[in-house]
């Protein structure tokens, strides 16, 4: 999104959406949306825009996607949409890129629905994901600051889970992959983190450094999956030793390792296994020395 820049040339009205939404066609025929706070007030198709009243303006899709976005922008409040994009300006700013036209839709229809459920008593259930600060912490400030943003321009509470929706959003906006890559490989570290806690018998202390550590390691460990880069050696004497040195840590390590072949269809080499057994008995460790955990009952 962008604004229109003053001194520009008058643009003349396509279709008004509503007092604050105007829909022009500009020089290659294309659609598009022009925002500002009492911009169409009593403008008639005829009539032509002050650019300097232009707060933001962008290009609408074709077809059905480019219709579902004039009806949002037509049926959501207007103080909902400014919100939303000062916050999605100030998100540019922080992330020093530019974060397109999708994802402030995507942000205006979630907090618009994010509002409606409160407004009816409801809030949309999720968890805390402590992984995404460790993983992604850029971007989970900057949802932070974006839900902050948002709540203090409409004045109205969000609830605190808001960051972890916001930061998801910016990983499908920011990462060059396709869509929905950033959130599959999140849900895969999320189950090994799972599967660990289960095998250990409590909630992992996500404060500490050796999470943080053991979050990192999962995550480039399913990226070498990926790009097919898994480490390997051809001494397996470290790994025989640690897996009979430690046999809890070895058994829950297998488990993994049986989740990320049925989740990729790709096995992990000893070697692999051998620093996730490394992990995951520091953390053993960690318990043990008293660290606080929640212990999660069968």
């Amino acid at each position: 999104m962008s604004g229109e820049g003053k001194g520009a040339r008058a643009v003349p009205v396509h279709k008004v959406l509503n007092n604050n939404v105007v829909i022009a066609v500009d020089e290659s025929g294309r659609e598009r949306v022009l925002m500002g706070r009492g911009l169409a007030f009593g403008l008639k198709p005829s009539d032509t825009i002050d650019p300097a009243k232009v707060e933001k303006t962008f290009i609408l899709d074709a077809g059905a996607d480019g219709e579902r976005e004039r009806q949002l922008l037509t049926d959501v409040p207007y103080p909902v949409i400014e919100a939303v994009s000062r916050a999605v300006d100030q998100a540019e700013r922080s992330l020093g890129r530019q974060l397109g036209r999708r994802l402030t839709i995507g942000v205006i229809d979630h907090i618009q629905y994010v509002l409606e459920r409160l407004d009816q008593g409801l809030r949309i259930p999720t968890t805390s994901m402590p992984e995404l600060r460790v993983l992604h912490p850029h971007e989970f400030d900057t949802a932070q600051q974006m839900a902050a943003s948002i709540a203090t321009a409409l004045d109205r509470e969000l609830p605190p889970e808001e960051s972890v929706f916001l930061t998801m959003h910016l990983l499908n906006a920011t990462r060059d992959e396709p869509n929905g890559t950033a959130a599959l490989l999140f849900r895969r570290v999320q189950h090994v983190v799972e599967t660990v806690e289960h095998g250990l018998g409590v909630r992992l202390d996500t404060a500490s450094p050796d999470y943080a550590r053991f979050i990192l390691h999962i995550q480039f460990l399913l990226q070498r999956l990926v790009s097919r880069t898994m480490l390997s050696s051809g001494d397996t004497s470290f790994f025989e030793f640690a897996k009979h040195s430690y046999p809890r840590s070895y058994a829950i390590a297998v488990d993994v390792k049986a989740y990320v072949l049925a989740a990729t269809q790709s096995e992990l080499t000893d070697e692999e296994l051998l620093y996730l057994i490394v992990h995951v008995e520091r953390l053993a460790s960690q318990v043990s020395l008293g660290t606080p955990s929640e212990t999660v009952v069968p």
